[in-house]
């Protein structure tokens, strides 16, 4: 069973195919968002799962019982999570990273000196220091979405040309095509951060 985001699974259409979205409860090491599942008549066996956005897409045959679809959602979860893991930049490739995304929206005029990542903001997503050309990134950016990551070096990447937070700054980050809806992933991760721990239930 495979974790992948193929190109000929976009080719499964409504009419062979029934989908349903639940709101996903996310285990340590996952990003938040919807479970979507997607169930194919095409399918007989296998099972797949990509990212779309803030959402996981599940594959599954059309057969699939209600307790297998349950198993499986975990298990392509925990696939994907590896995967991400494993792909998680270190200061080097966000240093990398940082660059490629200052020549892509901001002319290149932003250069930091050093780009890394720090366990010490649990209060803010980022900061930059413009006198020294430093960017830090929280650690709590790991595993999240890759557009959302770099929102963030966008954002502190435009501070090294503009310390406030008036127009000419919004300006900049007016650039970067998926500002609102990074912006909506984080204030939503803040949002269920602040939700009610709901009680444990009662042992039968």
């Amino acid at each position: 069973m495979s974790a992948d985001r193929s190109p000929r699974l976009a080719g499964e259409t409504s009419s062979h195919s029934a989908a349903r979205t639940r709101g996903a409860q996310s285990p340590p090491g996952r990003g938040p968002g919807a479970v979507e599942v997607r169930r194919s008549t095409r399918r007989r066996r296998t099972v797949s799962a990509y990212r779309e956005g803030d959402r996981t897409i599940v594959l599954i045959p059309a057969r699939m019982s209600e307790a297998e679809e349950q198993r499986w959602v975990g298990v392509m979860l925990d696939k994907l999570a590896a995967q991400e893991s494993k792909r998680m930049l270190g200061d080097t490739e966000l240093a990398d990273r940082a660059e490629w995304l200052s020549e892509q929206y901001l002319a290149g005029r932003a250069r930091p000196a050093t780009v890394r990542w720090v366990t010490n903001q649990n209060t803010r997503w980022g900061s930059c220091t413009p006198s020294e050309g430093s960017i830090r990134l929280s650690h709590r950016l790991q595993g999240m979405p890759e557009y959302v990551v770099d929102y963030v070096l966008v954002h502190e990447l435009a501070h090294l040309l503009v310390p406030g937070h008036g127009r000419r700054f919004w300006q900049l980050l007016e650039s970067y095509p998926r500002t609102e809806r990074a912006r909506g992933y984080l204030e939503g991760v803040v949002a269920a951060g602040r939700l009610p721990h709901l009680p444990p239930a009662p042992a039968e």
